[in-house]
């Protein structure tokens, strides 16, 4: 065991399992598999659903049959991300999960504790013989990073309990009561192509070593966006000395933001030195300008082989002039919660494919629905300027706050008497899947919480153990006092 000696020992004992099995997003089926075996094992009454869900119910400990029954709840899938020279396939290859100091991390990896450590919770729960505790139902979703179509398709009546702990948050002393909706907005930009042409010369520019991070709760962090920093000297590049782009490639998921991206761009020989001063003067500049939120920025320029065929001038602009313009980031703060993120919009992913076509992937996050809509318009009017077409998913709604919440005043009375302090309570800018339960079950009673985990969605990806440690205390000191919800 790589994590022997941590606390609570049979949770870092089932996260290290879950580390051992592939689970990307929509190809849970090696995960799904394994839960309904450990249910099979113990005795548990498991199902599934069409979709993928497992649902595994565990009775009450003798004395607390008459309690109310609570809904565990955390997704089984992770954000697959490595860092530039890790080999590693997803889909085959376990997480090496190590400790350093305080933190559990992966080797050039996400870690995955993004949800599995809500997972891990909640089969020690089910495992364990000495905790006492109401009729459990553990709730394991399929497909949440990649546009949640586990709890979209989730179907009433498929679980009993009323009161839900989601799993799935990264600040512990934190007790989240709402989220933001979100949306996805993908962009799709036909090409020219024409022939480089003689006397030219082609370069290939890379940025890398960007933390990344969470494109909903990173975003007022002062993270870099590789796509943009890279586009922005490409603008430049273009406006002194025209160019055109042989390949233009950045970020990946649509829910993490953009740490890698490189082009190749071609233009006349004559300003090979030109070209070579006005990298090393931007990257001086980016060096400045991002010394403090990205340490670990680099940017590379090297030569490479002629490509045998540019995007158009035309199309060129077009590209250029469009990313340049697109939002990302931050793009209002919230009156209603201050210092809360109220809406955002994160530019993810650009993809070329087959010199035919350009994919631009973004997502768009607000707790008010036509604030959502609004930045989501935004990039499109941008994008259709050139000449793009756009379309957006149908989104996913925001969980609107109850402070009157019966369950977080349990929670609330537990953290106080374990830790002699109130917890935080407040909403996240994140997207959860606690606003879909709410549309299928509209008389919910849901909290969610987690330990600490930080560069989420980023093979940064690392979690506190010692805020595991008291998550773990916390969660079953609620399950403990959940009966005063029948008093």
């Amino acid at each position: 065991m790589e994590l022997k000696g941590l606390q609570p020992e049979a949770l870092w004992h089932y996260f290290e399992e879950i580390c051992r099995i592939p689970r990307p997003s929509t190809r849970e089926e090696k995960m799904a598999a394994y839960l309904m075996a450990f249910a099979e094992k113990r005795g548990f009454p498991a199902k599934q659903d069409e979709a993928g869900n497992v649902l595994i119910s565990k009775p009450a400990s003798a004395g607390m049959e008459q309690t109310p029954t609570v809904v565990l709840q955390a997704h089984m899938d992770m954000v697959c991300e490595k860092n530039a020279g890790t080999v590693h396939d997803f889909e085959k290859d376990p997480i090496i999960p190590y400790i350093e100091g305080e933190w559990v991390k992966a080797k050039g990896t996400t870690l995955g504790a993004d949800d599995g450590i809500g997972m891990a919770a909640q089969l020690a729960l089910l495992a364990s013989e000495d905790i006492k505790h109401g009729p459990l139902e553990c709730l394991f979703t399929v497909n949440e990073e990649c546009g949640l179509t586990g709890a979209f398709a989730l179907k009433p009546g498929f679980f009993k309990g009323r009161i839900l702990l989601n799993l799935d948050s990264e600040d512990e002393g934190e007790l989240f009561i709402g989220c933001a909706g979100g949306m996805d907005t993908v962009v799709e930009m036909p090409i020219e192509m024409e022939e480089s042409g003689t006397g030219t010369f082609a370069v290939k520019i890379t940025v890398k070593g960007l933390r990344g991070g969470h494109s909903g709760d990173d975003i007022n962090k002062g993270r870099g966006n590789a796509i943009k920093i890279l586009n922005r000297f490409l603008w430049d590049l273009n406006e002194k000395y025209p160019i055109r782009v042989a390949e233009f490639t950045g970020g990946n998921l649509r829910n993490a933001i953009a740490r890698e991206a490189f082009a190749s761009i071609v233009f006349d020989e004559k300003y090979k030195e030109q070209v070579r001063v006005e990298f090393n003067l931007y990257q001086a500049e980016m060096e400045s300008v991002w010394g403090v939120t990205e340490p670990g920025l680099k940017m590379e320029m090297e030569s490479v082989n002629l490509p045998e065929d540019v995007l158009t001038a035309d199309c060129t602009c077009r590209l250029l002039n469009a990313l340049y313009a697109c939002p990302h980031g931050v793009f209002a703060m919230s009156y209603r919660m201050p210092g809360m993120v109220e809406t955002s919009t994160n530019l993810a992913a650009l993809k070329m494919e087959d010199k035919r076509k350009i994919w631009i992937t973004s997502s768009q996050r607000s707790d008010i629905n036509s604030e959502k809509l609004n930045v989501a318009h935004m990039m499109a009017a941008v994008f259709r300027l050139a000449q793009a077409k756009v379309t957006h998913g149908e989104g996913y709604p925001g969980w609107a706050p109850n402070p009157d919440s019966a369950v977080l005043r349990v929670a609330v009375a537990s953290y106080e008497r374990l830790f002699g302090k109130k917890p935080i309570v407040r909403s996240i800018h994140a997207g959860l899947e606690c606003g879909l339960f709410l549309e299928k079950y509209p008389d919910m009673d849901m909290i969610s919480f987690g330990p600490t985990l930080r560069g989420v969605h980023s093979p940064d990806e690392k979690v506190n153990t010692k805020t595991v440690e008291m998550w773990w205390r916390h969660l079953v000191d609620i399950l403990q006092h959940i009966d005063v919800l029948n008093q």
